[in-house]
């Protein structure tokens, strides 16, 4: 069963931002634009590039009225070593969340169960809390934060008109459909 259109399920997590630890809920993701991206664990070799990447997107996606969320299997402990060590991760002002007991990876589907370790899920999350893109990655592909701002903005377009759609490649200010019969077979 897929995840998109269902609305984020309960949990409590704790997190590393800036210096300090803070719970993260459900609650958090009403309200705003959120993006949760997991990847497998902390001190690793693609992961990093990945969250360095997301942090060289962060302002931006704050712009868009986005908050950012990384999530491993790791504790919010490890995730301020972590932080601390990495001349990478260093640079990292977004929260981190800790999901030790795999709670948010099986919420989100991302578990590897054989490892205890999450997929490279990225999740869009509307601010009724609500799924509505998910992308899946195996574990050496490394992603590329900067096309969440075309889908984000995509996803904001739609949720604002609701009976146009945004055709493949949509880029901001370019022409959207409205889907009717008229529409059927001329695409």
């Amino acid at each position: 069963m897929s995840l998109i259109g269902t609305e984020v399920k309960p949990f409590t997590a704790q997190a590393y931002k800036n210096g300090s630890f803070l719970e993260v809920t459900e609650t958090d993701f009403k309200g705003r634009w959120s993006v949760l991206c997991f990847y497998p664990a902390d001190f690793t070799f693609v992961c990093p590039t990945e969250l360095e990447d997301l942090q060289n997107q962060y302002a931006t996606l704050k712009e868009l009225g986005t908050e950012v969320y990384s999530v491993s299997t790791d504790t919010h402990f490890t995730h301020k070593a972590w932080h601390d060590s990495s001349e990478t991760i260093r640079n990292i002002t977004y929260a981190m969340i800790g999901d030790p007991s795999h709670t948010l990876a099986r919420n989100f589907e991302v578990l590897i169960e054989s490892q205890g370790l999450a997929d490279r899920g990225t999740f869009i999350i509307d601010p009724d809390g609500i799924i509505q893109a998910v992308e899946i990655n195996a574990g050496g592909i490394g992603r590329d934060a900067s096309t969440l701002i075309n889908k984000i903005k995509a996803a904001q377009y739609v949720r604002n008109n609701p009976k146009e759609v945004c055709p493949a490649k949509w880029k901001e200010g370019s022409a959207t459909l409205k889907p009717s019969l008229d529409l059927v077979g001329k695409i």
